[in-house]
Formats: structure tokens, C-alpha cells, sequence
């Protein structure tokens, strides 16, 4: 079975294309152009174990933003796409990654229902660089949920640096995203809901 989701996403704005396998090896090969939201798709990739790939062409000539929320929608929709029918799948996950002063809690549901709890500590830096404001994170994560369908809780309890605060979601997100969609052994392709579908 290949879990392998590609979605190509064209607007006005931004045009991207992303591909995803599920069963890779974390090999990563991301462009968006902006350089530290490519770092942390580069960290979804390698902790997540999902070989990637992300080409986004956006207005950066105005900002980052329309960029960045359009690879995370088009990623959140390769994701879905490449679970297929969840069958088999571990379905529920959690994963808590420290990154020197900071930690960051990810607890995922792949439920066919998008919902996203996210906290983090106040009084954060508003940029990582020049072009990414550190509010992206969370608009970040509520495009992929959406687009993805599933239920996810981000909670970073403490951290002083932005950057550490960032990364550690993104690190967590990708073990917590791998762990719950890896195919259970002893779930012999049933779909894991009372509802039998999800």
C-alpha cells in the first residue's frame, strides 16, 4: 500500500505543490522562500520519517503570509489524502519535545474533524528573522487542521526563546502526526472508530 498524497494549489497569490508520502524515510526537499518556515517543514519531514516535498511560489513582495498559509492548506489537504480511508491506523497520538528551555506537548486525533487547541507563552518575540511573524505559528496549524481534518492540541507550557518555541511544536507536531498515522499491526485494516469510518 501507498500512502502518498499530492496536491497542487494555484491562486492569484501563491502557487504550490506538495507531496507527502506517509512510509518514508524523512527525506525532505522544501522551497517556499521563506527561510526559517522551510526550516520547520525540513523538521515536520525528518522527525515526522514522511518524505516531502513542498515548491511554493508566492507574493513575498508583499509578505510572508498568504505563502505560508497556502503550503499549510495544501499540506493539510496531501496529508488527508495520503491517509486514504485510515485503515489500520494507530489514529491517536501524543508527543511532548523539549528544545533547550522550551517543551512542547502535541496530542493529535485523526478524526475526519478539525478542531486545534494551541498555547504559548506570552510575550514571545513578534519575528523569527525578517519574515516570519511568530502569530503565523498558530494560523499555520489552524490551516492544517483544516484542511487535514483532524483534531489537534499544541501546548507549550514554557520557553523564552521564539525560535526554541517554534521548532519544539514543529518537532513534536511531526512525531505526534507519524506516530498516529502509522499502520497498526494488529488492527488488520480495520478503520479505528465504533462509527466504522472516519
Amino acid at each position: 500500500m501507498t500512502r502518498v498524497g499530492r496536491v497542487e494549489r494555484s491562486t492569484k497569490e501563491t502557487s504550490v505543490v506538495v507531496e507527502i508520502n506517509l512510509d518514508g524515510t524523512g527525506k525532505v526537499d522544501v522551497a517556499t522562500g521563506v527561510g526559517f518556515f522551510d526550516h520547520m517543514l525540513d523538521q515536520l519531514g525528518r522527525h515526522g520519517l514522511f518524505d516531502l516535498t513542498v515548491k511554493t511560489d508566492g507574493d513575498l513582495h508583499i509578505d510572508s503570509h498568504h505563502t505560508i498559509e497556502d503550503t499549510a492548506l495544501a499540506l493539510g489537504a496531501a496529508f488527508k489524502q495520503a491517509l486514504g480511508d485510515k485503515r489500520g491506523i494507530v489514529r491517536f497520538a501524543n508527543a511532548s519535545v523539549p528544545l533547550d528551555e522550551s517543551l512542547a506537548q502535541v496530542t493529535v486525533d485523526l478524526s475526519g474533524r478539525p478542531y486545534l487547541v494551541h498555547s504559548e507563552p506570552e510575550g514571545m518575540a513578534p519575528m523569527i528573522g525578517a519574515e516570519y511573524d511568530t502569530t503565523m505559528t498558530r494560523h499555520i496549524l489552524e490551516s492544517l487542521v483544516a484542511q487535514a481534518q483532524i483534531a489537534l492540541h499544541v501546548h507549550v507550557p514554557y520557553g523564552r526563546n521564539a525560535h526554541h518555541i517554534v521548532e519544539c511544536q514543529f518537532k513534536a507536531l511531526a512525531r505526534a502526526l507519524r506516530y498516529a498515522s502509522e499502520i497498526d499491526p494488529r488492527a488488520q485494516g480495520v478503520i479505528p472508530s465504533t462509527k466504522g469510518a472516519l
